[in-house]
């Protein structure tokens, strides 16, 4: 009885303490979300990092050339973004006077109907909980909250020249620190890898579909390419519902700016898109097994993104994720991973530990 009772007690202190660090997440999010996107920045670069080390580049070299790259393409990216957001803002107020007629010619034709078949519906109060109007503005705040976090640029950019000159030496460190490392080195290293392969092809396929969406978009005439191009490229490390989310703005905007046959077109052309990255090509490189389930992807997007802002829903599944690789990484741990994991590598595992 006293050995459930201190359990128990065990439990409820480790629950405690989990809620205090969070609310102090919480609390710290000016600070923590600009050192997340630090260390997400400087694992993608750590690949070309080391890779110039091994082609024989000195590590203050390698650092330069990485983050001169890095520095350009925030400079560049950041000023295209800019641009269309101060034009998108400027445009909103048009935009959602072409929404609210729509919306009333809508009702028009609706209430009637309603009417005839004696239905006690508010279809206004309907409508308004599934406004396209409150979509444009949550795209435009999410694109404006990164933007307010990567004014921090010059302490972003200084965390991860810091974080990768560390990165030769953290290994040697852990080395010298923990009582057996060969063992705490392997999973460290099988993490590290299996962390920065994801993250890398991952990058790279959703800047790919981000400039697959920009061009389609501007080839048929719809206004800020680049913003929705940027929005593809941010929610497609969220699977599943992310290519959703990123289709909605463009295709309203679409049909206010064009019609109805161009907004036909935009949600055909994200189909195309999507079933082409995503289940073709990213299969291929990242492997079926590596996703996660839909319920933890929904799950996390809420979590992070109520203890981080918008920030944190664009970084929740790369953080779930490198739980979910960390958690694999030990044999004591993998049971979680799997359950973290989709449904086609939980058959995997059964699989192979059948044979």
């Amino acid at each position: 009885m006293d050995n459930v009772s201190n359990k128990l007690t065990v439990g409820f202190i480790q629950l405690a303490a989990l809620l205090i660090i969070i609310a102090g997440i919480k609390t710290a999010q000016d600070l923590i979300v600009p050192f997340l996107l630090s260390i997400f920045i400087a694992t993608i670069a750590a690949t070309p990092m080391f890779w110039l080390n091994k082609k024989g580049a000195p590590s203050w070299l390698s650092i330069f050339l990485v983050m001169f790259g890095i520095i350009l393409s925030i400079i560049f990216v950041g000023g295209l973004v800019a641009q269309s957001t101060s034009s998108f803002a400027e445009k909103l107020p048009f935009y959602q006077s072409q929404l609210l007629a729509l919306q009333q010619e809508l009702e028009g034709a609706v209430n009637p109907l309603i009417n005839y078949l004696n239905l006690e519906l508010d279809f206004a109060s309907i409508l308004g909980n599934f406004s396209p109007t409150t979509i444009l503005n949550l795209a435009s705040t999410t694109i404006t909250g990164l933007g307010s976090v990567l004014s921090n640029s010059f302490l972003i950019i200084l965390t991860v020249i810091f974080i990768l000159a560390e990165a030769t030496s953290f290994p040697k460190k852990l080395n010298m620190v923990l009582a057996n490392p060969e063992k705490s080195l392997l999973y460290f290293s099988e993490f590290t890898k299996n962390l920065n392969n994801y993250i890398a092809i991952k990058t790279t396929l959703s800047a790919a579909t981000g400039l697959i969406v920009a061009t389609f978009l501007s080839s048929i005439g719809v206004d800020f390419p680049i913003l929705w191009g940027l929005l593809a490229f941010l929610l497609n490390f969220v699977p599943n519902i992310g290519s959703i989310i990123a289709a909605v703005p463009p295709v309203i905007l679409a049909y206010v700016q064009l019609g109805s046959v161009t907004a036909s077109l935009v949600i055909i052309g994200f189909i195309i898109i999507n079933i082409f990255i995503g289940s073709f090509i990213e299969p291929k490189y990242l492997g079926k097994g590596l996703g996660l389930s839909p319920l933890v992807v929904f799950l996390s997007l809420v979590f992070w993104g109520w203890v981080l802002g918008p920030v944190g829903m664009l970084l929740s599944v790369p953080l779930t994720m490198t739980a979910k690789l960390a958690l694999e990484a030990n044999p004591d741990t993998k049971g979680i991973a799997i359950f973290l994991g989709a449904s086609e590598r939980a058959e995997e595992e059964d699989i192979n530990t059948s044979d």
